[in-house]
Parts: structure tokens; sequence; C-alpha cells
């Protein structure tokens, strides 16, 4: 993947970098794989706004991503990388055998015209799904399920990997991209390899309006709001707060533990902090 530099001209091209899309080999997505997709500007069944700086921004249309990945021991051909407009990372069209096509996430090292598999005799190369009970210790892996057939939940966003560290008993310990070290029972698949599109972190919107695009609203500090919309507001002239950093409710931030108790806790080895 490469990155777009502009010449600065106009304000908003000054700073801006954005992907070179060199990847995308198909712009026109699989119709059959798609499906509305609600936009709810950060309102529940209410009305009541529950998710702040959320609203506006393009329609899109969603692509249905085969995350179980479960026709096992069935070679699908890698048709297309796409681009999808939900997501950081990249997405395959592959066409199986049997002519069924599904969308999956694209690794970084997937090919047009490669195949790809699922199964605990399909072989490792990126791509291919198997048991973590298969996988050897070592391994970088992506989209991991938690439980076994409920599809790949963790690590499926741009250019993360998460690496089996060693297996004990009927469960592996896995490395997350966070550093935590979690156990997953050896039944659960994971497909092989690191996520594409692992330059996103380098992307510079370069304009406000850019990020009105894909629905992002703006955010205002606290401190440049009155007393009576934050705990931080108000004060002569420009302020500090007069407090430690705190959320529009006057609960702390910056490192206070809002994570509940559940019962998957004990599963957890070594936390991120």
């Amino acid at each position: 993947m490469s990155l777009r530099k502009f010449k600065p001209v106009t304000p908003g091209q000054r700073f801006k970098v954005l992907s070179g899309f060199d990847e995308i080999t198909k712009t026109e997505p699989c119709k059959s794989l798609m499906q509305p997709l609600k936009r709810t500007g950060g309102r529940n069944s209410s009305g009541r706004l529950t998710v702040r700086h959320r609203g506006g921004g393009h329609k899109r249309q969603y692509r249905i991503i085969d995350f179980k990945r479960n026709k096992v021991g069935m070679k699908a051909e890698v048709v297309s990388i796409e681009y999808d407009p939900n997501r950081s990372s990249r997405i395959a069209l592959l066409k199986y055998a049997d002519g069924d096509r599904r969308y999956i996430i694209a690794p970084l090292e997937l090919k047009v015209g490669g195949y790809v598999e699922s199964g605990p005799d399909a072989v490792l190369s990126p791509g291919n799904t198997l048991p973590l009970s298969r996988i050897p210790a070592g391994t970088s892996i992506h989209n991991i399920e938690l439980h076994k057939g409920r599809g790949g939940q963790l690590v499926r966003s741009a250019g993360v990997s998460a690496q089996l560290v060693a297996k004990e008993g009927k469960v592996a310990h896995v490395r997350l991209p966070s550093k935590e070290v979690r156990l997953i029972s050896l039944d659960c698949q994971a497909t092989i390899g690191q996520v594409g599109n692992p330059e996103r972190g380098n992307i510079s919107s370069g304009k406000a309006g850019r990020a009105r695009w894909l629905g992002q609203r703006p955010e205002v500090r606290g401190v440049a709001m009155n007393p009576v919309d934050h705990p931080l507001g108000g004060g002569e002239g420009k302020s500090a707060g007069g407090r430690n950093p705190v959320t529009p409710w006057g609960k702390p931030t910056r490192g206070y533990r809002t994570r509940k108790k559940k019962p998957s806790d004990r599963l957890i080895i070594k936390r991120r902090k």
C-alpha cells in the first residue's frame, strides 16, 4: 500500500495524506453481498443522544463479511480486493468451487488469483483459517473466535495481528495487539497472517470537512464551555479547568478504569495496563 501526498495549493491540502488505493482491484461491490445500513446519529431507540460526536456523513451500504469461514475443505479463489467504507481494513471477494461468493477481511499478503481454504487440514498461508490447535506457536493470526462457531470477534482492524504464544491443555495463550495475553479455547478458529492496509495510521485528513463526510461531528473542549455545560467550564479569561480532567458528567478520565467485572476476566492472564 502507498500513501498520496498533495501540493499545498490550499490549506486543506497542506497536511493531507491519503491512501493510494493501489491494492484495490475492483470499484463496484458485489450487490448480492450488500444490505442497507441505517444511520442512528448516535441516538438510541427512544431518540435520545447516547453517543456524542456522531451524525451526518455519506450514505453507506453494509458489506456482509464471512467471519465464520465455515466452508470447510473447499478452496476459494480470490476474485478481487475491495474498499469497505464500514471498516478500516480492505475486504477480499472469494469465489468457491460451488459458485458461492463471500467477503472476508483481506490479509496483508493476499493477492488476486490466489486461493484460500478453511479447516483443520488447510496449509499455513495468509488468509487460511484453522483451529488454534493446528496452528504452531509464534504464528501471527487475526479474526480470532472467542467461542467456537460464533465467528471471528478479535483482531480485525487494519494492520493489526495477534500472536499465538503457547498452548496448555485445552487452551491457547494469545497475545493481542494491546499486549493483553488471553486464554482462548483450542477449538476456536483464527486466520493466518496480518490484516492488510497497515499504513492507515499514517493517514491525515487535512481538513475538518473530511471528518464530516465520515459522520464525525465536532468535539468541543470542556474548558471552552460555560460552567452550566461542563465541570471544566467558566473562569475569567483562558483557564486550565482548575481540577483534574473529567467527563461532562464529572467522572474522572485519563486513566480512570470503567471496566466492570465480567466472568471472562479469569481468562485474562496479563492485562494491557
